[in-house]
């Protein structure tokens, strides 16, 4: 049984750290850097605390466990090199979301809030409460996917935050060349706009010399986008002013859309290598609807410990897909989506399902009987997400492929037998979990509806 507590509120440059014993005394309050030395003095000095006294006041039915239990509200950034150091010196430490910090703080006296407040919040909800675990650190692998990732997405929405803003700047100057193309998903409407960007040039060019230029930059279908800027020019002899300022921002924002776009490829290339070299990661590309991007970030997010859940329902809570009850009295079966889930699994988790609803018969079959239940577009999917949350369950469990109903079959006869973790990775009946009962047969995941 643990003697005393230690809350830390984590911050950028400073912590705070709160210690007090098992019946809720506080012992120390303390300010200190986000640095090494001053982490270690900290633990040396909270170990100091431990007396004899402290020692008599634990609950001897708890068991022999560690003397010192540290908390914190959070578990990466700031909090990294803190949790690092602690497990460096055999420290346990737990993880309490700083949103349930939140709420609890409600509950103490006064309506006030500092770090030291927050950190003996922290301290006192690790003293009282028996369902907190230790922080699991994500493995190098799944650090490794988690930045490449999250780079990704910042160049993404910096591509995306350019092309928005030259769109902007073109409909001022020259509204029916921003309407003639998607410069989104067209590189060679970029690659127009870093030399031609007003009614005049492109006139004065031509269809033939714009399309040569094209072409000679690897651009496709140079022909129809020199003859459709051609087309939009003929339509505005109006000069608008400040129209060669504007111009030179335009195209200098095409040529940050472009190189962004050559920067995202090869960071996908780079995402591609690491998802084959993580063992859980390529098992995921292997069921439909997974492809790198989506399996490096499930990956990413579940810090690559997915297996330390135990099932397969934990994990469905987790990314947001095992509805909660909210019944009082004689209602029942009330059921509806849950606030506390980690965001990103779920998008993952979604976007794989409703591309799986597309592309894989199994999924499609499963995915239509729900449309024809009555239930929404979105409700489906979710519905799909849960279901296939067993089958991803079970595939990183066991180490196997995701494997159809054919190639089960196919194994039945060749001697393994049914029930078997080959025979049973499909979003078919055999990945069905029992529907609850109630007052209301809500389906698993039927949220909202």
């Amino acid at each position: 049984m643990p003697t005393l507590f230690a809350g830390i509120d984590a911050g950028k440059t400073h912590h705070h750290c709160v210690v007090i014993d098992t019946a809720g005394t506080k012992l120390l309050s303390r300010r200190f850097r986000n640095t090494e030395p001053d982490i270690l003095t900290l633990i040396g000095d909270v170990h100091q605390l431990i007396t004899p006294e402290t020692d008599a006041a634990a609950d001897p039915d708890e068991g022999d466990g560690d003397e010192v239990v540290w908390a914190t509200d959070l578990n990466h950034g700031g909090a990294s090199l803190l949790l690092t150091v602690l497990e460096a010196h055999g420290q346990v430490a737990i993880y309490i979301p700083g949103r349930m910090i939140h709420f609890a703080a409600r509950s103490y006296r006064g309506d006030g809030k500092t770090d030291a407040k927050d950190a003996a919040v922290i301290a006192d909800q690790a003293r009282m409460r028996r369902d907190l675990h230790p922080n699991t650190p994500a493995t190098p692998e799944a650090i490794e996917l988690r930045m490449l990732t999250d780079r990704r997405g910042d160049l993404v929405r910096d591509r995306t935050r350019a092309i928005n803003r030259l769109r902007q700047l073109l409909l001022e100057i020259f509204p029916a060349l921003e309407q003639a193309f998607d410069y989104a998903s067209r590189r060679a409407a970029l690659l127009l706009l870093t030399k031609y960007q007003t009614p005049g040039v492109i006139r004065r060019a031509g269809v033939a010399r714009i399309a040569s230029w094209l072409r000679a930059r690897g651009a496709r279908y140079t022909t129809q986008v020199a003859t459709r800027a051609v087309e939009a020019a003929q339509q505005q002899y109006t000069t608008v002013a400040g129209e060669q300022h504007i111009a030179a921002m335009i195209a200098e924002l095409a040529d940050d859309a472009l190189r962004l776009s050559e920067r995202t490829e090869q960071l996908d290339g780079r995402i591609t290598e690491a998802v084959e070299r993580n063992e859980q990661a390529t098992l995921l590309t292997s069921m439909p609807g997974f492809g790198s991007l989506l399996a490096a970030e499930f990956v990413a997010a579940s810090g690559g410990n997915v297996l330390l859940l135990a099932k397969a329902d934990r994990l469905a809570g987790v990314c947001g897909l095992a509805p909660v009850s909210k019944d009082s009295g004689t209602i029942s079966g009330n059921r509806h989506r849950p606030r506390r889930y980690d965001r990103r699994m779920l998008r993952t988790c979604y976007i794989s399902a409703q591309t799986a609803a597309r592309v894989c018969p199994q999924s499609s079959a499963y995915y239509q009987r729900k449309r024809g239940e009555g239930k929404s577009h979105v409700q489906a999917v979710l519905c799909l997400a849960r279901r296939r949350i067993n089958v991803i369950f079970a595939m990183l469990r066991d180490n196997r492929t995701f494997q159809t109903d054919h190639h089960a079959g196919a194994q039945h006869r060749d001697g393994l037998a049914p029930g078997t973790p080959d025979s049973g990775f499909s979003d078919a009946p055999a990945c069905e979990s029992p529907r609850p009962t109630g007052r209301r047969r809500a389906d698993l995941v039927g949220v909202g509806g």
